[in-house]
């Protein structure tokens, strides 16, 4: 998957919970990427994160960070 469509996606569910304030948005952001994308998806988002994030919404990036965070606390109980 193109980086521009993992950014489009991404920022429109931004979009979409950026009304619930910056807390609530985030947890929102990173539960449905956590249900709905699948790891492929979730590494390209993280690589452009890790990248500077350019377009993502910050929301997005604050979620991408516990999100990833969480990936990696999954990944080391296995």
């Amino acid at each position: 998957m193109d980086v521009s469509d993992i950014t489009r996606m991404a920022n429109q569910i931004a979009d979409f919970f950026a009304a619930s304030g910056h807390d609530d948005a985030v947890k929102g952001i990173a539960d449905h990427i956590r249900h709905f994308w699948d790891p492929r998806m979730r590494r390209a988002l993280y690589a452009q994160v890790d990248k500077g994030g350019e377009g993502i919404n910050p929301l997005v990036v604050d979620a991408a960070v516990a999100l990833r965070q969480t990936d990696q606390s999954v990944a080391s109980k296995t």
